[in-house]
């Protein structure tokens, strides 16, 4: 038997898959608007907020 979500709105909500597609999309937007070939990999942390630990994790990276 398949368990569908109830008609009506009841639906949970996974934050941490929501979070995941988010970052996805953050990928693919850099991405397309990168120049080369490939994001390097200072790009990519910096898209997805990997952080040193000196700076601010809560603020958006450069060119958002």
């Amino acid at each position: 038997m398949v368990n569908v979500a109830p008609i009506g709105g009841t639906a949970v909500q996974d934050h941490v898959a929501l979070a995941e597609i988010e970052l996805c999309g953050e990928l693919i937007i850099a991405a397309s608007a990168a120049r080369g070939e490939r994001l390097s990999a200072d790009r990519i942390d910096e898209v997805l907020r990997v952080s040193d630990g000196t700076g601010d994790p809560t603020e958006p990276p450069p060119g958002f």
